[in-house]
């Protein structure tokens, strides 16, 4: 058994270091692979991180893609002899990022940084449903949730002080749905 079979910790994200202006070559490449030999159960996806902006000049709008790391293509796979075989000799890569030739696979934190994946947050609440804030300031209050933030990360909770109500922005974490 090999070095990298032993190194397979399910899907993660691994850094593919390229020649500079070759990602998208090099990106092209990797998916008609995958394709043509059928490695969709080993590579999931495969991501060029860009930052799009919107320039005017005059009357136009033009939409520019930026490379946030030249040189370097994302790969979202299940690290074994094969699929790193398939990312490997693909012309254009040079290397995976890691020490030697072990392939690191990105952190939690580095993906989250990175805004790689959006994850999916659900909510066990929703507005009007009373609870109980957990931690901070406002720790042992209840209230009534007035708003959720699109991505669930911060609610709004009216607090009853005396005889208002107070509304208070908290972190969803930091809030429990009363039973």
């Amino acid at each position: 058994m090999s070095d990298i079979n032993e190194m397979n910790v399910g899907p993660r994200w691994y850094v593919a270091h390229t020649y500079t202006g070759y990602e998208n070559k090099v990106k092209a490449s990797l998916e008609k692979i995958v394709e043509n030999r059928g490695l969709e159960h080993l590579i999931y996806d495969i991501r060029i991180p860009v930052e799009t902006t919107v320039e005017t000049d005059g009357d136009e709008e033009k939409i520019i893609e930026t490379k946030i790391m030249p040189g370097y293509v994302l790969v979202k796979m299940t690290m074994t002899d094969e699929s790193w075989h398939a990312v490997r000799n693909i012309s254009g890569v040079t290397g995976f990022v890691g020490p030697g030739s072990r392939p690191t696979p990105l952190s939690e934190q580095e993906v989250d940084d990175l805004n790689i994946e959006e994850k999916k947050v659900r909510s066990s609440f929703s507005v009007g449903d009373n609870v109980t804030i957990i931690d901070g300031l406002f720790e042992g209050y209840t209230g009534t949730v007035q708003n959720i933030s699109e991505d669930f990360k911060t609610v709004t909770v009216l607090v009853k002080r005396g005889r208002r109500d107070m509304p208070v922005e908290l972190e969803a974490s930091k809030v429990k749905l009363d039973k």
